[in-house]
């Protein structure tokens, strides 16, 4: 990254800035502006997020806010109710309380003397969550949003029930804000009412998890803070970015094609990290095309920033299967508007093992009605060992530790597979690849992990796209219906959308099996999946490898920022990714640990230290033995002031129920002056 000294304003930085809202509570902000601005008011932009601006989240915001403020913004960044050095309690996510306070913001910033009354938004996950959600409920002020790895979906685009199939990150984000929705504030900021916050925080939380767990169906829960519920109450101009090794990869993609406003997407190769940290790379010059999405919505700038393609997206070439990259090869491809014109979906049947292109004969019993096709094809079975889904990946990559999914020829061996001949020519899809299935199952209960992967010439599969289906769901989500056994269903599965290449020589491979574990929860019994050839098909969203990229070989700039705030690392960081399997007792067991170390902020003399470890386990072939395991440890300290707060939260299950128990201890320096248990159970709802 090229940092920017030489910027076109010179700034001040205010921090402990406290916005009240409108119940007396104040929240915490750090404000980057103008110096110019108290004699030239300038547009204000909010970032809203719960991570801690003073000390967690202090370098990035230093590459970013400084620099567009730089450019003539009022950059503000605030921690929600209960977070950092915000007064109250965070008691859940996207809340009514969270958004009224959002809006509070926004009219107490468009007040100030140095903003001339228009703002926007913008952020990442939980910040483009919020940035989106806001939006949605028209705020006077605001007049356009920039948001990056987000979703219009909570409840089956999220981390919560893709496709109606429980996460694993259901319970791994859950313990993340376990940990730090009850870190104290700083006594620096806030003086010796530190101690009596902190406690209110710890007493008001328990584990999201509970909560999130009571609302296996799509109900009103979900449906709140959804804007996929009514796009048309979005109506400023929205920029929307995401990357393909990202769990949000979709929603770019459905807010294109759904929203009547002026907009744009930018999907890469990326992670969960803003498109100027991407990783894989190439990262790009992302807040340059901020800036200028500011400019042109905010000040009126006429620059040509809605000029050429609608969507432009990194379509990725051929690599052999890694869980880690640090570049994705590829090229820049643009689209001039979704659903493209030049994207044509090319259907694939199932046969045996094979995916080959449709017959008339095939085509005409693709339309019969369910008792007309009975017995018409060959039924293939498959029940799925737990060890499927081992080399699964994270559902949202991080890139740290390496945690994208690993080769999939063992995966393969406990699945259905299906794939074309080698490719005569290069195939490139972009878009969503879509599974439709007959099939029946076993037991009432049944799930379906579908996964499209690029095989090389060698047999290595690298995959491209996954898709999970709850078969209960398969017809509508809030009204799940349990499965008959031994009848024929029709369920179809979206694949998380994608652009991929397919070079001559190499073949596209479908797999299919009945469980996914860690990264989804297992069913409560192993269940025999038959699913019955060519009635079944694969669609594939062909990109005519013969159409124009529509965008230069370069269409970005280089990444540029201003120079980070950069800690000391005064203990060293840990990552672990390991997969283990006991052959005495059949024991497996997924580990992951990512410690940062702790590091020393010197501007404000505090020493951080963040460790999460998470555990994911089970037992030969008993599905009720699927059990996980999230904890936390998070320090601070400064001279005498020696605080932590550590949580462990357990999720794990018999036939009936879900079982969670969970601890929050809090610490003044070795002295534990807080601690309370969570052992709750939740019934299963044909999960």
């Amino acid at each position: 990254m090229r940092y920017v000294s030489d910027l076109p304003h010179e700034t001040k930085e205010e921090e402990n800035v406290t916005i009240p809202v409108a119940d007396g509570t104040r929240l915490a902000a750090r404000i980057w502006r103008p110096t110019s601005s108290d004699q030239d008011p300038v547009p204000a932009v909010l970032e809203y997020i719960p991570y801690r601006q003073r000390d967690l989240t202090a370098e990035r915001d230093s590459i970013h806010h400084p620099y567009i403020a730089g450019h003539g913004y009022a950059c503000v960044r605030v921690d929600l109710r209960g977070t950092g050095d915000s007064e109250g309690v965070l008691k859940d996510e996207y809340l009514e309380q969270e958004q009224t306070d959002a809006e509070d913001i926004l009219a107490w910033l468009a007040d100030q003397p140095w903003c001339d009354g228009t703002t926007g938004m913008m952020g990442i996950s939980w910040g483009a969550f919020a940035a989106l959600q806001v939006a949605a409920r028209q705020p006077e002020s605001l007049r356009a949003i920039v948001i990056a790895s987000f979703t219009d979906d909570r409840y089956a685009d999220d981390m919560h029930y893709m496709g109606g199939a429980l996460l694993s990150d259901n319970l791994a984000e859950a313990g993340t804000m376990f940990a730090y929705g009850t870190c104290p504030p700083d006594p620096a900021m806030v003086g010796d009412r530190w101690r009596d916050m902190w406690h209110e925080r710890m007493e008001g939380t328990r584990p999201w998890v509970i909560e999130w767990l009571r609302h296996q169906r799509r109900d009103d829960y979900w449906r709140h803070a959804s804007v996929c519920e009514n796009y048309q109450a979005v109506r400023c101009p929205v920029l929307a970015s995401s990357g393909w090794a990202d769990g949000y990869s979709n929603a770019v993609m459905r807010l294109l094609g759904n929203l009547d406003v002026p907009r744009k997407g930018l999907i890469g190769p990326w992670s969960h990290k803003f498109p100027h940290l991407g990783q894989p790379g190439p990262a790009i010059g992302y807040l340059q095309e901020v800036v200028r999405w500011w400019d042109h919505w905010l000040k009126g700038v006429d620059n040509g920033v809605m000029e050429g393609p609608m969507l432009r997206t990194w379509m990725q070439d051929s690599v052999p299967p890694s869980t880690s990259y640090e570049e994705r090869p590829g090229r820049w491809v643009g689209e001039p508007s979704w659903p493209s014109p030049y994207i044509t979906p090319v259907v694939r049947c199932l046969t045996r093992h094979g995916l080959s292109e449709p017959d008339s004969e095939t085509s005409a019993s693709q339309g019969s009605p369910q008792g007309e096709r009975a017995g018409a094809d060959v039924g293939l079975s498959v029940q799925s060992p737990l060890s499927v889904g081992q080399f699964g990946g994270k559902w949202a990559s991080y890139n740290a530790p390496p945690d994208l999914p690993y080769d999939q020829r063992e995966e393969d061996g406990g699945s259905l597979v299906f794939e074309t001949e080698p490719l005569t020519e290069r195939t490139e899809i972009l878009g969503a690849p879509t599974v439709e299935l007959d099939l029946s199952a076993s037991e009432p209960v049944a799930m379906v992990a579908a996964r499209l992967s690029d095989v090389a010439p060698d047999g290595k599969a690298t995959r491209v796209s996954y898709g999970l289906l709850n078969l209960t769901r398969s017809e509508a989500h809030g009204d799940p219906r349990p499965l008959e056994p031994g009848r024929r269903y029709r369920a179809a599965i979206a694949l998380n959308g994608v652009a991929q290449a397919f070079p001559p020589g190499h073949r596209i491979r479908l797999s299919l099996s009945t469980s996914y574990w860690p990264l989804a929860w297992p069913p409560p019994k192993p269940v025999l999946l038959t699913v019955y050839e060519t009635s079944s098909t694969l669609t594939l969203p062909v990109r005519p490898v013969s159409e124009p990229d529509a965008v230069p070989e370069q269409p970005f700039g280089e990444p540029e920022g201003t120079r980070p705030r950069s800690p000391v690392q005064l203990v060293a960081p840990e990552e672990r990714w390991q997969v283990k399997r006991d052959l005495v007792d059949y024991a497996a067991e997924l580990e992951i640990v990512k410690d940062r170390g702790v590091m020393r902020l010197e501007d404000i003399g505090l020493d951080v230290g963040r460790r999460a470890y998470e555990r994911y386990t089970s037992m030969a072939e008993d599905f009720t033995s699927a059990a996980g395991e999230s904890a936390w440890t998070m320090s601070f300290r400064r001279d005498d002031w020696d605080v932590r707060v550590e949580t462990r939260t357990v999720l794990s299950c018999d036939e009936d129920n879900f079982r969670v128990d969970a601890t929050l201890d809090g610490y003044e320096g070795e002295r534990r002056v807080f601690s309370r248990t969570w052992n709750e159970t939740v019934p299963r709802d044909l999960l």
